[in-house]
């Protein structure tokens, strides 16, 4: 099977979205434990509990990568970033079968990706996405790690690197709200 997330109920079709990646896909793991991280955007979620109003697509936030064993490792670049993401988000992750021609991405590791609409083979409710990670961590599917305990190596890669996407996001008026809302170490202008 391949799993997608989605905040949207009784999904019978998957269809392509534009994301990140400025091409119209759906976005699939092999791996289920691995879309827990969307069911909830970082940007999004901060910017509607914020009340800023923004009408067009949300870029999308996502603090991970992978060990060398292929593990997701979901990254604190703020202090309890992780739960104020996802504590209390619910959603649903759908699934496909597997093994449909659908082309692998290959800078994250088992994801897929389709170009067409395609039909829902399953679903499975999540009502708590924070609870959902926490389990796939204590069950070493996944690896959240926490703010307190990055280095100051990786604080000061945090900041420069926050700090630079700031000043490149100028056409991004969610995420530009969304970076200083999160990091008190970007100016004012």
């Amino acid at each position: 099977m391949l799993y997608h997330a989605s905040p949207v109920p009784n999904l019978t079709e998957l269809s392509p979205k534009i994301s990140n990646h400025m091409k119209p896909f759906i976005y699939f793991s092999e791996k289920r434990e691995n879309v827990l991280v969307y069911l909830s955007n970082a940007v999004e979620k901060c910017c509607r509990e914020q009340n800023f109003s923004h009408n067009g697509i949300y870029r999308k936030w996502g603090s991970y990568g992978f060990n060398s064993d292929g593990i997701l490792i979901l990254d604190e670049y703020w202090p309890n970033a992780t739960r104020e993401t996802y504590k209390g988000v619910s959603g649903y992750i759908y699934s496909v079968p597997g093994g449909i021609g659908i082309a692998c991405l290959n800078e994250i590791p088992f994801v897929r990706t389709y170009d067409k609409p395609i039909p829902v083979a399953g679903c499975e409710y999540i009502p708590d996405a924070y609870e959902a990670l926490l389990t796939a961590a204590a069950e070493g599917r996944i690896i959240l790690t926490n703010y307190k305990d990055n280095s100051p190596e990786k604080n000061h890669w945090i900041r420069e690197t926050i700090s630079n996407e700031y000043r490149n996001a100028k056409g991004s008026p969610e995420y530009r709200f969304f970076l200083k809302n999160k990091f008190e170490f970007i100016p004012e202008e």
